[in-house]
């Protein structure tokens, strides 16, 4: 799906194609809304040593590197390698890269920690846009959780219901996901349509017998009878939440002909007015996110990607909480070493700033951010840029503005996302020259409410904090918990692009 033209698109490969599978990927994999940067010095080197550890620890365990990687200790070696090579940013408990035990006893610890992932996706069985597979047949090349085989064995599959199952609620610790889709003006390339989100939630939880996935329908302002939909949506879907892209079609925005801003009075506002009426008053927005070469292929589009019209709409419809999905994050549309060094001098992030300062500026409290996709970008390029982005929106916005999300599986499962985001650290001389609060402990009150108890207050889930028996005991919990006895380990796959290593 995406930003990116063909030309950019033929320059990069599959994610899967490389041979080594980390358990962190080593590398930034795009899902072809933004431009990937080349492996750099310092990946390559966390990669090199996360291969030498597997090797020799594996080798003290009786294990193959593909097992071990596979296991807690590859995932806590992982971030040893990233401490070695970045600083002491992520947490890691004393042998637990070495030790199954210690690796066990800190899985064990936070297996009761609730996460709702608000931003899943999947295509449809019978998609056959076989360029989406290109996301993944161009992702592993360059070892962000590489290594899936040869491009000729990649299809469509990977993308489809199946695996994302596997990968959300058995091989990752999401309790709650919120399934999204992307609109386009052409219908062959729809991944869902609104009524197959509904269609999918209805059975996942049919399934578990229990409210295991929550849904979103798109909406399409400006496009012919949109309003018609969000009506049948409404006496019909009954969805969770909205979702769109104000860009208009992010599949092919080159020809986008339906770009839409939030503050549109004319457009919009009649909208708000109706899904307030209705009930049904969380607006997603697709922002951010730009390719670097979006002059040329968005023209048309591409001033809509950012937040210059959330302030105005929050400020004039406090009924309605507006959730940014990817923070807004346009560091992707130039270069993003300069980007990131103009961050550490600066503490500025290109739209997240705007985004973070919307709450003081426009005194609303109903602007949330979304991590979905950017966190996982920045923690695997720069993560001294992750913690210090998610310490800007807790700073401007409050942790309880910030939404956790994974974009999963456009670009693998969200399983390293969570145990990244569950150990990194704001890096303390940030957090003294910017003011930043410590994010504390992986079950600590800021991570647990980001992880899972904003989302869970935020959509009105029942939960007891620390008390996920409701879940675990469900038919979708029993079945996980046979498939973990049955020895079913994750895939460590990586579906996207990345840029190919020469």
């Amino acid at each position: 799906m995406g930003f990116l033209s063909d030309r950019e698109i033929a320059g990069l490969a599959p994610a899967d194609e490389v041979a080594f599978r980390s358990p962190v990927p080593t590398q930034m994999i795009s899902n072809a809304e933004f431009n990937p940067l080349p492996q750099n010095a310092k990946q390559k080197e966390v990669e090199a040593r996360i291969k030498s550890a597997a090797d020799a620890d594996g080798r003290k365990l009786g294990m193959d590197l593909n097992r071990f990687l596979r296991s807690p200790m590859g995932m806590a070696a992982a971030f040893v390698a990233m401490n070695e090579v970045y600083g002491p940013l992520f947490a890691v408990d004393r042998g637990e890269n070495t030790d199954p035990g210690a690796a066990m006893a800190r899985q064990k610890r936070f297996a009761k920690q609730f996460v709702f992932d608000g931003q899943v996706h999947f295509v449809r069985d019978d998609y056959t846009w076989d360029e989406h597979a290109d996301l993944a047949r161009y992702a592993s090349d360059h070892g962000w959780n590489p290594g899936l085989g040869p491009a000729s064995k990649i299809t469509l599959e990977m993308y489809k219901f199946d695996n994302f199952f596997k990968e959300i609620y058995f091989d990752s610790d999401t309790t709650i996901g919120l399934l999204s889709g992307a609109p386009t003006d052409d219908p062959d390339k729809t991944f869902l349509s609104n009524d197959q989100i509904k269609e999918t939630a209805d059975f996942v939880n049919g399934l578990a017998k229990n409210k295991r996935l929550y849904y979103h329908t798109m909406i399409t302002p400006k496009s012919p009878g949109w309003m018609d939909e969000v009506e049948r949506a409404i006496e019909v879907l009954h969805p969770t939440s909205w979702k769109g892209y104000t860009v208009g079609d992010p599949i092919l925005p080159e020809t986008s002909r339906y770009p839409w801003r939030l503050d549109d009075e004319k457009e919009m506002y009649p909208f708000y007015e109706r899904i307030i009426k209705a009930g049904i008053t969380t607006v997603c927005i697709h922002k951010g996110l730009l390719p670097a070469d979006y002059e040329k292929t968005m023209p048309n589009s591409w001033k809509y990607a950012s937040a210059d019209d959330v302030g105005k709409a929050a400020k004039d419809w406090p009924q309605i909480d507006f959730v940014i999905y990817h923070s807004a994050l346009a560091v992707f549309q130039q270069d993003f070493v300069e980007d990131m060094a103009r961050f550490e001098r600066t503490g500025e992030l290109r739209w997240v700033s705007d985004l973070a300062r919307i709450p003081e500026k426009f005194g609303v409290k109903n602007v949330y951010a979304d991590l979905g996709t950017v966190f996982a970008s920045c923690c695997t390029t720069n993560p001294r840029v992750a913690g210090a982005m998610v310490g800007m929106l807790v700073k401007g916005l409050g942790h309880e503005h910030v939404l956790w999300g994974t974009d999963a599986v456009w670009q693998g499962g969200p399983q390293w996302q969570i145990e990244a985001f569950r150990r990194l650290e704001i890096p303390e001389d940030l957090q003294k020259k910017f003011g930043y609060a410590p994010l504390g402990e992986p079950d600590g009150p800021i991570k647990n409410a980001i992880l899972g108890l904003n989302g869970a207050r935020h959509y009105n889930i029942p939960l007891k904090e620390g008390d996920l028996s409701q879940w675990e005991n469900d038919d979708l919990g029993k079945m996980k918990r046979a498939y973990l006895k049955d020895g079913g380990l994750p895939s460590n796959a990586a579906y996207g692009y990345v840029v190919p290593n020469r």
